[in-house]
């Protein structure tokens, strides 16, 4: 885990309804996600988002890798 990294995530409830976005843009964490997703490459979101960089593309799998780590409770 890179915690710099990861402070290229922000939070902020008037902003894409609260949803983790990257650096304060309306461009949210799961936005990304969902471009890589359907195949789209590092650097064809760079060419179509021209005010994100390398690191937030990598900030975006992180943090999504981070969420998705966590415990599961199943009743007996």
């Amino acid at each position: 885990m890179n915690p710099r990294r990861l402070e290229r995530i922000t939070l902020e409830p008037g902003k894409c309804g609260g949803r983790p976005c990257i650096r304060g843009q309306r461009i949210r964490v799961s936005d990304i996600l969902s471009l890589l997703g359907a195949g789209a490459s590092h650097e064809e979101i760079l060419m179509d988002y021209p005010f994100l960089v390398e690191e937030d593309i990598l900030a975006a799998l992180e943090y999504a890798s981070i969420q998705a780590d966590h415990p599961i409770l199943i009743a007996a």
